[in-house]
């Protein structure tokens, strides 16, 4: 059975209160998922109504952007089943998504390249956990990661859509090389 890769958008924005940037972080990530065919899983975000469904959130977050063609690949990943919204985890990601992979330019974990998950994914799972906000995750909540990937391997840090462009499209590539 062929594992899954799951992005995993972490908030360390504002853990009160709903702001532009958790949407567009949402908005950018969405037509990545779907490109990839990867699900997209959300921790700690402070959605300012419950949300009974998925597609409900997805709905919320699709009529008030028009990135990803006006939330189209937010409302398609919601039907598909592939959009999921957690609380902040406290001791660890949940299972079902698979080895939390933390990205990170310093990491201080047992690393995991790209390759390594590439060559895994056909019987494993993956969440590959990105920090939001002007300084990602604290060295804490870095720590509830099985490995952590620096996928520059130089210690260069990126703006987080950038990195989960990047990260995924290499992931990706080096999954499709395997199959």
């Amino acid at each position: 059975m062929a594992g899954r890769i799951t992005i995993g958008l972490y908030n360390t924005y504002d853990r009160n209160k709903f702001r532009e940037a958790h949407r567009r972080a949402l908005a950018r990530s969405a037509p990545i998922a779907m490109a990839f065919d990867f699900n997209l899983a959300t921790f700690g975000f402070p959605f300012p109504e419950d949300f009974d469904t998925p597609m409900e959130l997805a709905r919320f977050v699709a009529d008030s952007t028009t990135i990803g063609e006006g939330g189209k690949y937010f409302i398609d990943l919601a039907e598909k089943g592939r959009l999921m919204s957690f609380p902040y985890p406290k001791a660890g990601f949940p299972p079902q998504l698979g080895t939390p992979v933390i990205t990170t330019s310093k990491p201080f974990l047992d690393e995991i390249s790209p390759e390594e998950i590439g060559e895994r994914s056909s019987s494993e799972s993956f969440l590959i956990v990105f920090g939001l906000g002007p300084h990602g995750m604290s060295k804490k909540e870095k720590e509830i990661g099985r490995y952590h990937m620096d996928i520059t391997g130089k210690g260069i840090s990126m703006e987080t859509c950038t990195a989960i462009g990047a990260v995924s499209g290499i992931i990706w590539n080096e999954i499709k090389r395997r199959r």
